[in-house]
């Protein structure tokens, strides 16, 4: 009986090691949303668009002149990657099966027209959409992931944000509207607590829009936030 409680610990251990979360949140430019970025097993990262697209996946390549920069795109994972063949559905075939241990799979060819073909599970994370009842702008886009709901700002919002990302679950985001100064309309004002200033247009040219406080990796509860 110990050993039978042991093998169960160590199966629960070994599903929560390899269990993908919500990771990575970035924001190009420190404006538009570009991608949510799961985490899996041997540090690789899956990076989707706000639609349910795979866009990328590999490890990330830190800076060895500084902690807090990483190259832009991943490296290429090593690893085993699968793809639907025959056994996959018209929608499904030919996609992606997994990546590591992260098995995907993706809505189906009779869901409604805003889910057809898009992620529906990463691993043990489950996806949902906004669809035809939502606001239009936001029709098609990730609802949630996981247990985090994914919210965004509507299309009769301010025009310098609009479509964008307004909040992961408990975390609120804001920008700098279309009022504020051309060199910092759209930009990421504040997350969750976390509050960022940039130079504007009366800085001076030498700064750009550059971040003047807070850095452009900036850690928010659980998940990482990249402003570049």
């Amino acid at each position: 009986m110990r050993n039978l409680f042991s093998l169960i610990f160590l199966l629960l251990i070994s599903a929560c090691v390899f269990a993908q979360v919500l990771s990575q949140v970035r924001f190009a430019g420190g404006s538009k949303f570009s991608y949510f970025s799961l985490l899996t097993d041997r540090d690789v990262q899956i990076r989707i668009s706000d639609e349910g697209r795979i866009t990328e996946w590999g490890t990330e390549e830190k800076s060895i002149r500084d902690n807090n920069q990483y190259a832009p795109k991943l490296l290429p994972y090593a690893g085993r990657v699968e793809y639907y063949g025959a056994e996959g559905d018209s929608v499904s075939k030919g996609k992606l099966k997994s990546i590591g241990t992260a098995k995907i799979t993706y809505y189906g060819p009779y869901e409604t027209e805003f889910k057809i073909g898009k992620i529906k599970s990463v691993g043990s994370l489950l996806f949902d959409y906004y669809i035809q009842n939502d606001n239009k702008i936001i029709q098609g886009k990730i609802k949630a992931i996981g247990t985090s709901a994914i919210d965004y700002y509507y299309s009769f919002e301010n025009d310098a944000y609009k479509g964008n990302l307004k909040s992961i679950g408990t975390t609120h985001i804001t920008y700098h509207s279309s009022f504020d100064d051309k060199q910092i309309r759209g930009k990421v004002k504040s997350i969750g607590s976390v509050n960022f200033s940039w130079y504007t247009s009366f800085d001076g040219p030498r700064y750009g829009s550059g971040l003047k406080s807070a850095i452009y990796r900036q850690n928010v509860g659980t998940i990482t936030y990249i402003l570049q």
